[in-house]
Protein backbone atom coordinates (compact mmCIF):
# COMPACT_ATOMS: atom_id res chain seq x y z
CA UNK A 1 0.00 0.00 0.00
CA UNK A 2 1.33 3.27 -1.24
CA UNK A 3 0.86 6.53 0.93
CA UNK A 4 1.33 10.29 0.89
CA UNK A 5 0.88 10.90 4.52
CA UNK A 6 0.19 9.24 7.32
CA UNK A 7 -2.99 10.39 7.83
CA UNK A 8 -4.22 8.28 5.03
CA UNK A 9 -3.19 5.44 8.01
CA UNK A 10 -5.88 6.78 10.27
CA UNK A 11 -8.82 4.53 11.11
CA UNK A 12 -10.00 1.16 9.98
CA UNK A 13 -7.63 -0.64 12.59
CA UNK A 14 -8.34 -4.57 13.03
CA UNK A 15 -10.84 -5.88 14.93
CA UNK A 16 -9.51 -9.05 16.83
CA UNK A 17 -11.43 -12.20 17.73
CA UNK A 18 -9.68 -13.02 21.58
CA UNK A 19 -8.77 -16.44 21.75
CA UNK A 20 -9.59 -16.91 25.37
CA UNK A 21 -11.55 -18.98 27.62
CA UNK A 22 -14.96 -16.46 28.32
CA UNK A 23 -17.92 -17.46 30.46
CA UNK A 24 -20.90 -18.96 28.57
CA UNK A 25 -19.14 -19.43 25.52
CA UNK A 26 -18.94 -15.93 24.61
CA UNK A 27 -16.23 -14.15 22.41
CA UNK A 28 -15.10 -10.87 22.95
CA UNK A 29 -13.85 -8.70 20.00
CA UNK A 30 -11.36 -5.99 20.15
CA UNK A 31 -10.46 -2.95 18.52
CA UNK A 32 -6.41 -2.82 17.95
CA UNK A 33 -6.64 0.88 18.23
CA UNK A 34 -2.94 0.80 18.92
CA UNK A 35 -2.28 0.40 14.85
CA UNK A 36 -3.05 3.92 14.63
CA UNK A 37 0.32 5.98 13.61
CA UNK A 38 -0.02 8.28 16.57
CA UNK A 39 -0.30 4.83 18.64
CA UNK A 40 -3.98 5.23 20.04
CA UNK A 41 -7.51 5.97 19.28
CA UNK A 42 -7.20 9.84 19.86
CA UNK A 43 -5.49 10.06 16.64
CA UNK A 44 -9.01 9.80 15.16
CA UNK A 45 -10.06 12.47 17.87
CA UNK A 46 -7.20 14.75 16.67
CA UNK A 47 -7.79 14.48 12.95
CA UNK A 48 -11.43 15.40 13.81
CA UNK A 49 -11.41 18.01 15.99
CA UNK A 50 -9.04 20.09 13.89
CA UNK A 51 -10.82 19.36 10.72
CA UNK A 52 -13.89 20.61 12.87
CA UNK A 53 -12.37 23.61 13.63
CA UNK A 54 -11.30 24.65 9.97
CA UNK A 55 -14.75 23.91 8.78
CA UNK A 56 -16.31 26.30 10.99
CA UNK A 57 -13.85 28.98 10.13
CA UNK A 58 -12.18 28.80 14.10
CA UNK A 59 -8.68 27.63 12.86
CA UNK A 60 -6.74 29.63 9.87
CA UNK A 61 -3.26 29.28 8.41
CA UNK A 62 -1.80 31.21 11.81
CA UNK A 63 -3.85 29.52 14.32
CA UNK A 64 -1.94 28.06 17.30
CA UNK A 65 -3.91 25.13 18.63
CA UNK A 66 -3.71 24.39 22.54
CA UNK A 67 -5.48 22.05 24.29
CA UNK A 68 -5.70 20.23 28.05
CA UNK A 69 -4.92 16.41 27.66
CA UNK A 70 -4.11 13.26 29.35
CA UNK A 71 -1.84 12.20 26.76
CA UNK A 72 -2.90 10.24 23.87
CA UNK A 73 -5.35 13.26 22.48
CA UNK A 74 -2.16 15.34 23.00
CA UNK A 75 -0.35 12.99 20.74
CA UNK A 76 -3.33 13.07 18.03
CA UNK A 77 -3.81 17.04 17.92
CA UNK A 78 -0.11 17.41 18.07
CA UNK A 79 -0.06 14.92 14.67
CA UNK A 80 -2.78 16.27 13.16
CA UNK A 81 -1.51 20.18 13.80
CA UNK A 82 1.74 19.26 12.29
CA UNK A 83 -0.33 18.14 9.21
CA UNK A 84 -1.42 21.52 8.92
CA UNK A 85 1.43 23.27 9.39
CA UNK A 86 -0.16 24.97 13.02
CA UNK A 87 1.88 25.63 16.13
CA UNK A 88 0.49 23.42 19.49
CA UNK A 89 0.34 24.00 22.77
CA UNK A 90 -0.24 20.96 25.17
CA UNK A 91 -1.10 21.58 28.70
CA UNK A 92 -0.64 18.11 30.50
CA UNK A 93 -0.78 17.35 34.30
CA UNK A 94 3.19 16.04 35.28
CA UNK A 95 2.40 13.12 36.89
CA UNK A 96 0.79 11.27 33.30
CA UNK A 97 3.51 9.44 31.24
CA UNK A 98 6.85 10.26 29.91
CA UNK A 99 6.63 8.51 26.78
CA UNK A 100 3.47 10.26 25.92
CA UNK A 101 4.78 13.78 26.77
CA UNK A 102 7.85 12.92 24.92
CA UNK A 103 6.02 11.70 21.83
CA UNK A 104 4.34 15.35 21.61
CA UNK A 105 7.47 17.14 21.89
CA UNK A 106 8.71 15.17 19.07
CA UNK A 107 5.47 16.27 17.07
CA UNK A 108 6.49 19.76 17.34
CA UNK A 109 4.42 20.99 20.37
CA UNK A 110 5.06 22.80 23.02
CA UNK A 111 4.18 21.29 26.64
CA UNK A 112 3.03 22.88 29.66
CA UNK A 113 2.91 21.38 33.06
CA UNK A 114 0.39 21.62 35.73
CA UNK A 115 0.78 20.19 39.23
CA UNK A 116 -0.46 16.44 39.35
CA UNK A 117 -2.37 17.18 42.09
CA UNK A 118 -4.74 19.76 39.97
CA UNK A 119 -5.45 16.64 37.92
CA UNK A 120 -7.33 17.50 34.70
CA UNK A 121 -9.38 20.44 35.83
CA UNK A 122 -5.73 22.03 36.92
CA UNK A 123 -4.90 21.47 32.91
CA UNK A 124 -8.43 22.53 31.41
CA UNK A 125 -8.21 26.49 33.99
CA UNK A 126 -4.45 26.69 32.63
CA UNK A 127 -5.28 26.09 29.04
CA UNK A 128 -8.11 28.65 28.96
CA UNK A 129 -5.23 30.88 30.42
CA UNK A 130 -3.10 30.49 27.96
CA UNK A 131 -5.93 30.88 24.97
CA UNK A 132 -6.30 34.68 26.68
CA UNK A 133 -2.69 35.54 26.32
CA UNK A 134 -2.34 34.41 22.96
CA UNK A 135 -3.42 35.87 19.94
CA UNK A 136 -5.31 33.89 17.06
CA UNK A 137 -5.53 30.51 19.40
CA UNK A 138 -8.42 28.07 19.43
CA UNK A 139 -8.98 25.55 22.20
CA UNK A 140 -10.87 22.48 20.87
CA UNK A 141 -11.72 21.47 24.20
CA UNK A 142 -12.09 18.00 23.86
CA UNK A 143 -13.93 17.57 27.36
CA UNK A 144 -17.06 19.64 25.81
CA UNK A 145 -16.77 19.97 22.28
CA UNK A 146 -19.62 17.78 20.28
CA UNK A 147 -16.99 16.77 18.09
CA UNK A 148 -15.22 15.11 20.20
CA UNK A 149 -18.29 11.35 20.45
CA UNK A 150 -18.75 12.67 16.74
CA UNK A 151 -15.34 11.54 15.85
CA UNK A 152 -15.91 8.33 16.58
CA UNK A 153 -19.77 7.82 15.84
CA UNK A 154 -18.75 8.68 12.19
CA UNK A 155 -15.84 6.75 11.99
CA UNK A 156 -14.77 3.88 14.96
CA UNK A 157 -18.81 2.92 15.52
CA UNK A 158 -19.11 2.20 11.57
CA UNK A 159 -16.30 -0.29 11.76
CA UNK A 160 -17.41 -2.17 14.40
CA UNK A 161 -20.56 -2.97 12.46
CA UNK A 162 -18.81 -3.68 9.10
CA UNK A 163 -15.99 -5.63 10.51
CA UNK A 164 -18.17 -7.96 12.67
CA UNK A 165 -20.96 -8.30 10.64
CA UNK A 166 -23.36 -10.00 13.48
CA UNK A 167 -25.50 -8.65 16.06
CA UNK A 168 -23.38 -6.68 18.97
CA UNK A 169 -24.75 -8.20 22.39
CA UNK A 170 -22.59 -5.27 24.31
CA UNK A 171 -19.84 -2.94 24.33
CA UNK A 172 -17.75 -2.34 26.97
CA UNK A 173 -15.55 0.98 26.71
CA UNK A 174 -13.86 2.85 29.08
CA UNK A 175 -14.54 7.00 29.56
CA UNK A 176 -12.14 9.40 30.20
CA UNK A 177 -13.54 12.52 28.38
CA UNK A 178 -16.39 9.97 27.78
CA UNK A 179 -16.53 11.34 24.14
CA UNK A 180 -15.56 7.27 22.93
CA UNK A 181 -18.14 5.51 24.60
CA UNK A 182 -21.18 7.85 24.25
CA UNK A 183 -20.14 8.51 20.21
CA UNK A 184 -19.69 4.65 19.67
CA UNK A 185 -22.45 3.27 22.21
CA UNK A 186 -24.80 6.09 20.42
CA UNK A 187 -24.51 4.81 17.25
CA UNK A 188 -24.53 1.08 18.15
CA UNK A 189 -28.16 1.92 19.98
CA UNK A 190 -29.37 3.56 16.93
CA UNK A 191 -28.07 0.46 14.68
CA UNK A 192 -29.68 -2.71 17.45
CA UNK A 193 -31.26 -1.13 20.33
CA UNK A 194 -30.73 -4.42 22.19
CA UNK A 195 -27.04 -3.19 22.09
CA UNK A 196 -26.09 -2.75 25.96
CA UNK A 197 -23.86 -0.23 26.73
CA UNK A 198 -21.33 -0.43 29.49
CA UNK A 199 -18.95 1.73 30.55
CA UNK A 200 -15.95 0.81 32.58
CA UNK A 201 -13.52 3.71 35.02
CA UNK A 202 -10.76 2.78 37.52
CA UNK A 203 -10.73 2.81 41.22
CA UNK A 204 -10.70 6.50 41.79
CA UNK A 205 -12.70 7.84 39.26
CA UNK A 206 -16.72 8.74 39.98
CA UNK A 207 -18.98 7.67 37.89
CA UNK A 208 -20.23 4.94 40.23
CA UNK A 209 -20.43 7.55 43.54
CA UNK A 210 -16.90 6.52 44.82
CA UNK A 211 -14.38 8.60 46.02
CA UNK A 212 -12.24 10.36 43.57
CA UNK A 213 -8.71 9.67 44.34
CA UNK A 214 -5.59 8.70 42.61
CA UNK A 215 -5.41 5.77 40.58
CA UNK A 216 -2.40 4.01 38.20
CA UNK A 217 -5.04 2.76 35.44
CA UNK A 218 -4.35 5.77 32.65
CA UNK A 219 -6.79 7.17 30.02
CA UNK A 220 -9.71 6.75 31.52
CA UNK A 221 -11.80 7.36 34.71
CA UNK A 222 -12.97 11.12 35.49
CA UNK A 223 -13.22 13.88 37.56
CA UNK A 224 -16.70 15.13 36.34
CA UNK A 225 -19.44 13.54 34.66
CA UNK A 226 -18.91 13.82 31.02
CA UNK A 227 -21.48 16.10 29.16
CA UNK A 228 -21.75 13.43 26.09
CA UNK A 229 -23.51 11.07 28.55
CA UNK A 230 -26.52 13.21 28.80
CA UNK A 231 -27.22 11.72 25.01
CA UNK A 232 -26.51 8.05 25.58
CA UNK A 233 -27.87 5.25 27.65
CA UNK A 234 -25.67 3.71 29.53
CA UNK A 235 -26.77 0.41 30.80
CA UNK A 236 -23.40 -0.39 33.39
CA UNK A 237 -21.11 1.43 34.86
CA UNK A 238 -18.17 -0.77 36.12
CA UNK A 239 -15.57 -0.29 38.20
CA UNK A 240 -12.12 -2.20 37.18
CA UNK A 241 -9.42 -2.25 40.81
CA UNK A 242 -6.21 -1.74 39.33
CA UNK A 243 -4.79 -5.03 39.94
CA UNK A 244 -7.29 -6.24 37.39
CA UNK A 245 -6.64 -4.19 34.14
CA UNK A 246 -2.70 -4.53 35.18
CA UNK A 247 -3.41 -8.22 35.69
CA UNK A 248 -4.89 -8.46 31.96
CA UNK A 249 -2.29 -6.28 30.90
CA UNK A 250 0.35 -8.67 31.64
CA UNK A 251 -2.12 -12.26 30.57
CA UNK A 252 -2.40 -10.52 27.48
CA UNK A 253 1.43 -10.04 26.50
CA UNK A 254 2.32 -13.87 27.90
CA UNK A 255 -0.42 -15.29 26.22
CA UNK A 256 -1.47 -13.36 22.93
CA UNK A 257 1.23 -11.27 22.00
CA UNK A 258 -0.58 -8.52 22.69
CA UNK A 259 1.05 -5.08 24.22
CA UNK A 260 -1.91 -3.48 25.77
CA UNK A 261 -2.19 -0.23 28.13
CA UNK A 262 -3.84 -0.48 31.55
CA UNK A 263 -7.30 1.14 30.21
CA UNK A 264 -7.53 -1.90 27.88
CA UNK A 265 -6.87 -4.53 30.52
CA UNK A 266 -9.71 -2.73 32.48
CA UNK A 267 -12.31 -3.04 29.32
CA UNK A 268 -11.34 -6.54 28.77
CA UNK A 269 -11.49 -6.89 32.70
CA UNK A 270 -14.82 -5.93 32.88
CA UNK A 271 -15.59 -7.56 29.31
CA UNK A 272 -14.57 -11.19 31.15
CA UNK A 273 -16.94 -10.09 34.44
CA UNK A 274 -19.95 -9.06 32.23
CA UNK A 275 -20.13 -12.14 29.94
CA UNK A 276 -20.80 -14.19 33.57
CA UNK A 277 -24.30 -12.61 33.20
CA UNK A 278 -24.96 -12.91 29.65
CA UNK A 279 -26.21 -15.18 27.50
CA UNK A 280 -24.90 -18.00 26.27
CA UNK A 281 -23.20 -17.04 22.67
CA UNK A 282 -22.99 -13.34 23.33
CA UNK A 283 -20.66 -11.20 21.08
CA UNK A 284 -19.26 -8.34 23.70
CA UNK A 285 -17.09 -6.06 21.35
CA UNK A 286 -14.34 -3.74 23.56
CA UNK A 287 -11.70 -0.89 22.78
CA UNK A 288 -8.08 -1.23 23.14
CA UNK A 289 -6.87 2.60 22.85
CA UNK A 290 -3.17 1.91 22.67
CA UNK A 291 -0.34 -0.47 23.62
CA UNK A 292 2.07 -0.90 26.81
CA UNK A 293 4.75 0.34 25.35
CA UNK A 294 4.09 4.49 25.74
CA UNK A 295 3.90 3.21 29.83
CA UNK A 296 7.19 1.54 30.03
CA UNK A 297 8.66 4.03 32.64
CA UNK A 298 5.50 3.00 34.92
CA UNK A 299 6.41 -0.82 35.09
CA UNK A 300 2.97 -2.21 33.50
CA UNK A 301 4.93 -5.27 33.63
CA UNK A 302 5.56 -5.53 37.35
CA UNK A 303 3.81 -7.28 39.47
Amino acid sequence: MLIQSVEQLIGHTPLIDLQIDVPNHSHIYAKLEMFNPGGSIKDRLGQYLIQDGIDKGKINATTTIIEPTAGNTGIGVALAAQQHHLPSILVVPEKFSYEKQTLMKALGAKLINTPSEDGIKGAIKKARELEAQTPNSYVPMQFENPANPAAYYHTLAPELIEDLGQPITAFVAGAGSGGTFAGIAQYLKEQNPDTKAIVVEPEGSILNGGPAHAHRTEGIGVEFIPPFFDKVTIDETMTIPDADAFAQVRKMAAEQGLFIGSSSGAALAASLKLAESLPENSRIVTVFPDSSERYMSEHVYEV
